[in-house]
């Protein structure tokens, strides 16, 4: 911004490492007159603080997006290219084109409406980004408690589809869910569909 560019996107994902259900991007240009108190990665946030911060987030940001990229998606690419894909879709998404993008990680989504620069712990040492982890880490998390509604075997409300010691035996006993379970991730990898 120091450098004369208007709206800075930060962008995040969540869901990289879970067993089950989609990867989730957010995509959030804040209002630099109007950022929320105690942004912060979002794994270092309690649950109820990421819900706060998001009303604060959702209500006073310049523009956010959020995209996810489903199991069945993920097992066609591989879950790094599904990432990068979500973070370009919750970017284009966007109300307002951005100057700027800062992405927590190593690798610049491909497709972006503007220039990129990645950044390692990038939800530690970027308030937009932080905002982004937050916008998706709750999202998905909302997602993962209405999906377990529908497959209350599995506890996806409790664990997001990580692969918890409940969840894995979950999935032993009553098999994965096609659409729901990722099939190219361990301990699904050998099995049949």
């Amino acid at each position: 911004m120091r450098s004369g560019v208007q709206h800075v996107v930060g962008i995040d994902e969540a869901g990289r490492g879970p067993l089950a259900g989609p990867v989730v991007a957010a995509a959030v240009i804040l209002n630099p007159k109007k950022i929320p108190d105690g942004l912060d990665d979002s794994k270092r946030l309690t649950a109820q603080r990421r819900e706060e911060l998001f009303e604060l987030i959702t209500g006073s940001a310049l523009a956010c997006a959020v995209a996810s990229i489903s199991a069945p998606a993920i097992d066609a690419s591989d879950i790094l290219r599904a990432a990068l894909e979500a973070m370009r879709r919750a970017v284009c998404g966007l109300a307002i084109v951005p100057g700027h993008a800062l992405i927590d990680g190593r690798d610049v989504a491909p497709g972006l409406p503007c220039e990129a620069t990645a950044l390692i712990k990038g939800d530690q040492r970027s308030v937009s980004i932080a905002a982004a982890s937050i916008l998706a880490k709750v999202t998905r998390d909302r997602m993962m408690a209405q999906t377990g509604k529908y497959f209350p075997l599995y506890g996806l409300e409790s664990h997001a589809g990580y692969g918890t010691e409940f969840h894995r035996n979950a999935m032993e006993i009553h098999g994965p869910v096609v659409g729901l379970h990722r099939f190219s991730f361990s301990p699904l990898k050998d099995r049949q569909v």
